[in-house]
């Protein structure tokens, strides 16, 4: 049993199983000692967890056997590793200047309204994310919103509500 196994808090007993937990350990084991191996490490067990909180990090770091500011600031300088939960369907709005003008700050508004949170956030039973975004290359489709993979054109603020019904 290495270090990093030897402790698990409460904290993460309550937000992860004992078979996600080992395998985060499984993956650290994987690249132990090889170089430049935090960053698939990272993506790894993010794609097991969802996120990355401070003390998976602090077990990635223990684990590696490196400085937890180095595993930190790789968290934070990568925007896609995320150190909140996110939501099964992620919501983009584009707030490009095009998208902006046409109506995207209205349509993010209504979003932060309904789902009861700021862009950035996570509703409370993890069903969206919220994020903006600056441009998705889509002008002319403006204003744009983007939920997973599905892409929205010419989205008018009354019918945001009904385009996320289809999201459980």
């Amino acid at each position: 049993m290495g270090v990093h196994e030897a402790v698990v808090s409460d904290e993460l007993l309550e937000e992860f199983s004992q078979e996600q937990l080992q395998q985060v350990d499984a993956i650290i084991e994987k690249y132990k000692g090889k170089p430049g191996a935090l960053i698939p490490v990272l993506e790894e067990i993010q794609g097991v967890l969802g996120y990355l909180p401070h003390e998976i990090q602090r077990r990635v770091a223990q684990g590696l056997n490196l400085p937890q500011s180095q595993v930190f600031g790789v968290v934070t300088f990568y925007s896609f590793f995320t150190m909140v939960p996110r939501g099964r369907h992620t919501i983009r709005v584009c707030m490009g200047t095009a998208c902006y003008v046409r109506g995207g700050k209205r349509n993010l508004d209504r979003l932060a309204q309904d789902l009861g949170i700021d862009a950035g956030d996570t509703t409370p039973d993890r069903r969206f994310s919220l994020e903006t975004i600056r441009c998705l290359g889509a002008c002319g489709l403006a204003p744009v919103i983007v939920v997973d993979e599905d892409t929205y054109k010419q989205v008018k603020e009354r019918k945001v509500r009904a385009m996320l019904e289809q999201y459980e």
